[in-house]
């Protein structure tokens, strides 16, 4: 078929929309304040041989890994019209458990017997069980962490299995907005598969398979084109993780990034071992950190597909940070672990490109979870962003693999038993430079009934770094204070605070670029 460049725009951005329509409704009917106000959730389509056609931009972290969830639903599961598949296991297709994916086979016609289609949202629940509130603890195994979904059908022709409900009801804190958060996903799944379903009415199955061939083949000329603007070439970089909160660290992340011919080669294989606290982080993980920063350094308008991948390969070893064996835990991995990845391939890249890399942002994503056996509440802090060639870091961001927004202080307060104390820009703690770095944050929140408090930040130790004789900027801290006295505490861990303790978060800024 001949590619006509007005109706492959045509279909990159009905694709695209389906994406972004199908989030809209996901943001519009959850009523978690993670989901509806922060926005974290992603929404894809991938064809029938499991390939990323069209993603909205929404959650980085989720570019590349969702496809092994497809992947996983396709290998462990039958497949009929009207099934719905819901998973969390990091080594089944997820990425950390309170991120349920939901997978949906869009079958066109009634009688083909494998789909043509897959309906694709993952979004992060407040709570999946586990010991502590928020299920973002510290914890030795995969199991502590929460409840584990391998691929299982949520839904068939027949129905919803209620049984599965059943199951996670009695294993979550939460449960009733669990459950409505879960029809959202549904609902933003059902309205992908109409909207696919009236393109194809409209342009035909054949033209539309081949055009999402042809958008991928689009996309990977353009890779291609912006990898000849890289030298050839073996560039080498690490980075660590502070801690893995059980008292073991620095855990170092290696790699070795090989360009040769149009091919990037991203070799992780020097890294240290899995941690015994939740930092690691799976294959898909990785991935998906080295397509971003890939996906960074090409045009803007570029549609987001399996054309990203084709010119890229990763290794890992298996047992390591990067490549954890069951049942390693990874809560922190998806959060923290993939911040400290992108930083160690833009570190990389900068001594290919170093006009073109910016100074480390925040590096972390700070997450903090409260609750007790009635509520669970999570949210990730801000922090600055690094300088850059052209201009200052921006202050108080959301940096790389994550894309959510803040809690707003209204709904906070009026949903949990807090009191939001202060919530301003952590002036100062953007590194000098040419162009400085962006600032971090601090929020100080006043609990009005006991609680379980958990942190998961990293960053508190090494500070994120300056680039070409920038400075680097300020490293996070956290403190509870009691009765007007303050005491520092771990950046991971949990803790048992009552009415009037205050917990006190200084997130990071971001390094500074050039010499001032």
């Amino acid at each position: 078929m001949d590619v006509d460049p007005i109706r492959l725009e045509v279909f990159h951005h009905l694709l695209a929309a389906v994406c972004e329509e199908s989030g809209a409704l996901l943001q519009r009917t959850a009523i978690s304040p993670n989901i509806r106000e922060r926005r974290d959730f992603s929404c894809a389509l991938f064809d029938g041989e499991g390939r990323l056609i069209a993603q909205a931009a929404h959650i980085p972290v989720h570019l590349g890994s969702a496809a092994e969830s497809v992947r996983a639903v396709v290998r462990e599961l039958p497949l009929r019209d009207g099934d719905v598949a819901l998973l969390n296991d990091p080594y089944a297709g997820g990425t950390h458990l309170p991120d349920l994916t939901m997978v949906r086979p869009i079958f066109v016609n009634a009688n083909d017997t494998a789909p043509s289609f897959f309906a694709v949202n993952r979004a992060h629940h407040a709570d999946i069980g586990g010991a502590v509130p928020g299920s973002m603890g510290v914890a030795a195994d995969l199991i502590a962490e929460g409840l584990v979904l391998p691929p299982i059908k949520l839904r068939t022709a027949a129905g919803l299995d209620t049984q599965v409900l059943r199951l996670i009801r009695a294993n979550v804190r939460g449960a009733a907005e669990r459950m409505v958060d879960l029809q959202a996903q549904e609902a933003s799944l059902r309205l992908a598969e109409t909207r696919i379903r009236e393109l194809v009415a409209q342009q035909g199955l054949a033209a539309t398979v081949a055009y999402c061939r042809h958008l991928m083949d689009y996309s990977e000329r353009i890779v291609r084109t912006v990898l000849r603007g890289i030298p050839d070439g073996e560039y080498r970089a690490h980075d660590t993780m502070d801690d893995d909160g059980l008292g073991n660290g620095p855990f170092t992340i290696d790699l070795r990034l090989r360009k040769r011919r149009g091919g990037l080669s991203f070799d992780f294989r020097g890294s240290d071992p899995q941690a015994a606290g939740g930092i690691n982080a799976n294959r898909s993980i990785v991935l998906a950190a080295c397509v971003y920063v890939l996906r960074c350094l090409c045009p803007g308008r570029l549609p987001t597909n399996e054309g990203l991948f084709r010119r890229l390969t990763v290794q890992t070893t298996p047992g390591t940070l990067v490549d954890p064996l069951s049942p390693a835990p990874v809560a922190g991995g998806n959060v923290e672990t993939s911040q400290r990845l992108v930083d160690v391939v833009l570190q990389a890249f900068a001594a290919a490109l170093p006009d073109v890399i910016p100074a480390d942002s925040a590096g972390t994503m700070s997450n903090v979870t409260l609750g007790n056996a009635a509520f669970a509440f999570y949210e990730t802090l801000p922090g600055g962003a690094g300088g850059g060639p052209r201009s200052p870091g921006t202050s108080a961001v959301q940096t790389h693999m994550t894309n959510t927004r803040n809690t707003p202080v209204e709904e906070m307060e009026q949903r949990y038993p807090v009191h939001l104390r202060k919530l301003t820009v952590r002036r100062g703690s953007g590194g000098r430079g040419r162009h400085r770095g962006g600032d971090g944050v601090v929020k100080e929140i006043e609990l009005e009934a006991s609680a379980q408090v958990s942190l998961f930040a990293d960053r508190h130790v090494r500070a994120p770094a300056g680039r070409d004789g920038g400075k680097a900027g300020k490293s996070g801290r956290a403190f509870v204070e009691r009765e007007g006295r303050r005491r520092r505490v771990p950046a991971k861990g949990s803790l048992p605070l009552h009415a009037g303790d205050v917990l006190v978060i200084e997130t990071p800024g971001g390094g500074g670029w050039g010499r001032g």
